[in-house]
């Protein structure tokens, strides 16, 4: 499902608004989708990582001590 700008703003604010004590606005949601899509883009990159040097480590025969 894809939403527009406007639709995403607004169900992130409906999300979030209840954890704050101020008004959220459409800059503040823009923000926070931005945040949460770096952090996950973060641990999406550890991950393959993760698991790119777990296949190495699995190939050379080597065990870490």
């Amino acid at each position: 499902m894809r939403m527009t700008k406007q639709e995403l703003a607004e169900h992130t604010i409906s999300v979030w608004q209840p954890r704050h004590r101020r008004r959220l606005t459409n800059e503040d949601a823009r923000e926070i989708a931005e945040n949460l899509t770096g952090f996950f883009t973060i641990l999406a990159e550890w991950s393959h990582r993760e698991g790119r040097d777990g296949a190495e480590a699995n190939t050379s025969g080597g065990a870490e001590a």
